[in-house]
């Protein structure tokens, strides 16, 4: 029986994974670290000695990586050196042949999974916002994801929660507050050491841990609710390793968007969490392997 192979670039961690055509779950995964440090090539190459390994002629192949596909490049990927600017395209395409590859960034990898498997399934407007260690959107219309004209549709980041920093300067300003890095950071220096997103929910019964997570929940808040407005949604989903404190999330997002939103959407967890980005790049070589 033929396979497709999915393969998942994490700026920590790669993800490879074997699956047989009409499959929805691989036969088959692989997990190497990213060694960011040492660059980017050497990770892909060794990638694709794990790939060989896996699945040497895949029907089709899915991909799923950080930063912004653009074209033959990858762009705003700073945190692995080389991979801002890599030509990871034309890479895949000379390992792999005449066998389809497609590749997408990690949150609309993500959201391609909750279309086809999860909790976009059926979902002709929706949204998925995934706030883990950072923080990205995918908006979907006509039940696909909206890849934008530059390939960066979703790129919320970027957003100027509240009006300081912009692109230009280096900054992703809605990220700096609502992120599980953000939370980190700012949670050590509220109490001077170090506290990770986690730890930080876990300490709730604290009046200034509290406040800093109600500000940072209600930050969310406010961006889902006027990505709503603009969009019109029927379908919120909510994904992330921040999501894992979804009983303190989810009531505030709820609440805001029934007073914010003129038709509010349904908003529910994404099925897919640890694992989205490589379910999603299976999902996007299923989509072609015919």
């Amino acid at each position: 029986m033929s396979q497709v192979l999915a393969i998942d670039f994490g700026g920590t961690k790669i993800a490879l994974a074997a699956a047989s055509v009409g499959a929805s779950r691989p036969s088959a995964t692989v997990r190497l670290d990213t060694l960011g440090t040492a660059g980017a090539l050497q990770a892909v190459r060794r990638t694709f000695d794990a790939a060989r390994e896996l699945v040497d002629s895949p029907a089709a192949v899915g991909v799923s990586t950080f930063g912004v596909v653009r074209g033959d490049r990858i762009r705003l990927a700073p945190n692995v050196p080389g991979w801002d600017g890599l030509a990871l395209p034309a890479l895949l395409r000379e390992r792999f042949g005449d066998a389809p590859v497609a590749i997408d960034n990690d949150v609309n990898a993500g959201a391609a999974a909750e279309l086809r498997w999860g909790a976009l399934r059926g979902v002709d407007v929706g949204l998925y916002v995934n706030v883990g260690t950072g923080l990205a959107a995918a908006l979907v219309a006509g039940g696909r994801v909206v890849a934008g004209a530059h390939g960066a549709a979703g790129e919320i980041a970027y957003l100027r929660e509240r009006g300081d920093g912009y692109f230009a300067d280096g900054q992703a300003p809605l990220e700096d507050v609502v992120s599980g890095m953000a939370l980190s950071r700012r949670g050590s220096a509220l109490l001077g050491r170090p506290m990770t997103a986690a730890a930080l929910f876990a300490q709730r019964d604290d009046p200034a841990v509290a406040a800093l997570l109600d500000d940072t929940v209600d930050a969310l808040a406010r961006v889902v609710a006027n990505l709503c407005v603009a969009l019109d949604p029927s379908t919120v989903v909510l994904g992330g390793g921040l999501l894992r404190a979804a009983e303190h999330i989810v009531p505030r997002v709820s609440a805001v968007l029934a007073r914010a939103v003129p038709f509010p959407p349904e908003l529910t967890l994404a099925h897919f969490v640890d694992d989205a980005p490589l379910i999603g790049a299976m999902a996007l070589a299923l989509e072609n392997a015919g």
